[in-house]
């Protein structure tokens, strides 16, 4: 049985400028909700003094909790581990950078007493984002649900509120590359949205590079979906067709029509291209080898430098 109504979870990385205004509102917004609640902020290798304004918060309220991971493991995983250790009937995760407002996490537990056991928040505008960062996710967050068996909302990115149910099945998944909006859509459950405006950071800069971003992308590919080896196999067979015609036209051509194909204009460009097609292949393959790699190294999923959640266990083991 849970101890608290509801917690936030808080990855946290170089957010120090937006930590204050975001946890004074945040509190704000669970009291008017209810008094049983705990905020965990994940520190998740900040460079800048994030750590102390969580450490200061921290002292100041025995509701709020902290998680400080020995580097900078990954907005994901910095999840996770939030996941790991939260104790309450449902869970909300948000970003630090204040784009997404703490105060719609009402409407998320309004929605959550109606029986739901996802609700995200559904995006209507995107503040302060270049037209290429909004493009790109648009298009791969459809061609992803294309891909995918299961249904995966669109315009939603992690900020949302889970029951306590689905925060259990998502601790029993052990996989290493996380995709988190992937793994809860596959679980299934009950499933709504709110509609918000996401505002534009006031602070800061985002912590996802484009590499990053590219990152989760190929992790949310190859972690739920096939579609990529079945393509590169439908290419080889197809190359193969076509490279098997060529060697028949070239024979015909030679013993029949006693024209010899020359050039190494045509030769050069066949074999770049083949070539071309055998490294994306390779490197298509490559992905779900690594993934099966770094799940069977069994690894521990992140390093927990310090906390004030379970002291006196830790500090005896």
């Amino acid at each position: 049985m849970a101890n608290n109504i509801i917690s936030v979870i808080i990855p946290v990385y170089n957010e120090a400028e937006n930590l204050s205004e975001l946890y004074d509102r945040i509190k704000k917004t669970l009291g008017s909700i209810t008094d049983s609640y705990q905020i965990i902020f994940v520190n998740d290798g900040s460079k800048d003094d994030s750590l102390i304004k969580i450490l200061s918060i921290a002292e100041d309220n025995p509701k709020v909790f902290y998680l400080s991971l020995s580097r900078n493991f990954g907005h994901q995983i910095a999840v996770s581990a939030g996941l790991e250790h939260c104790d309450a009937e449902c869970t909300v995760i948000i970003d630090a950078d204040l784009q997404d407002p703490p105060e719609l996490i009402s409407e998320l537990y309004t929605k959550y007493t109606e029986g739901f056991d996802v609700v995200y928040a559904k995006r209507n505008k995107r503040e302060g984002e270049s037209f290429l960062k909004k493009f790109t996710a648009k298009l791969y967050y459809r061609l992803l649900k294309r891909w995918v068996s299961f249904d995966i909302p669109l315009d939603a990115g992690d900020f949302r509120l889970i029951s306590r149910k689905v925060v259990k099945a998502i601790n029993k998944m052990p996989e290493q590359n996380k995709f988190l909006r992937a793994q809860i859509a596959w679980l299934g459950f009950k499933q709504t949205h709110v509609f918000f405006n996401r505002e534009t950071r006031k602070h800061g800069k985002s912590g996802y590079s484009y590499g990053k971003m590219l990152r989760l992308a190929f992790d949310g590919i190859t972690g739920f979906s096939d579609k990529p080896l079945l393509f590169v196999s439908r290419l080889g067979f197809v190359i193969s067709i076509f490279s098997f015609l060529l060697i028949i036209y070239a024979v015909f051509s030679h013993y029949i029509l006693q024209v010899t194909i020359t050039g190494w204009t045509s030769l050069l460009i066949s074999t770049a291209f083949i070539g071309g097609i055998q490294l994306l292949s390779i490197g298509v393959i490559g992905e779900y080898v690594s993934r099966i790699n770094s799940n069977v190294k069994g690894r521990p999923l992140y390093i927990l430098d310090s906390t004030n959640i379970g002291v006196e266990e830790n500090n005896n083991s």
